[in-house]
């Protein structure tokens, strides 16, 4: 029986872990600056810090479990959207880049501070990859360039910026 609880326990902290960073990501997709067809919000810094923090694996999960959570209704998207309709909106090429950078940003952790902010920049380019392609589908290429990436560069670098700080701080306690 001792066995079956050591093994257990690491698993049990991993998924603990996914459910919190999933909340924190809901909780940083409220802050939102409306804009249309994409709004702004602090998600792409919270998916930053669950990677760089949690390393891929978790990073990943803790993404997986917030898309689960709002594809099962719980209104943990931007303004409280939910269901799998806001998959298939505008957005959730967005939605699953986050899961891809989350993994990406994962393997900032541990390393200096100029390949950290080199994995951060690239985690947070790459979730614009998914993102544009599939915004693409409804307003055009030209225009999901335009309102879904570079509108979104200031704001991309400041929180890049953001997380490798947070990041830096962190590792120093």
């Amino acid at each position: 029986m001792a066995i079956a609880l050591t093994t257990a326990r690491p698993a049990l902290r991993f998924a603990g872990m996914a459910l919190l960073g999933s909340w924190l990501l809901a909780a940083s997709a409220q802050v939102s600056l409306p804009m249309w067809p994409v709004p702004a919000t602090l998600q792409s810094l919270a998916v930053l810090l669950l990677g760089a923090l949690g390393g891929p694996a978790a990073g990943f999960a803790a993404v997986v479990a917030y898309l689960a959570q709002g594809v099962m209704g719980l209104p943990v998207f931007a303004n409280g959207a939910a269901g799998p309709a806001a998959l298939l909106g505008p957005t959730g090429g967005y939605l699953l880049g986050f899961a891809l950078a989350a993994w990406l940003a994962g393997f900032a952790r541990g390393q200096g501070f100029a390949r950290q902010a080199l994995v951060l920049l690239a985690a947070h380019l790459l979730l614009f990859v998914p993102g544009v392609a599939w915004l693409s589908g409804y307003v055009g290429l030209a225009r999901a360039l335009e309102a879904g990436f570079l509108l979104f560069v200031p704001g991309t670098l400041v929180k890049t910026a953001l997380a490798l700080a947070l990041l830096r701080a962190l590792a120093r306690r």
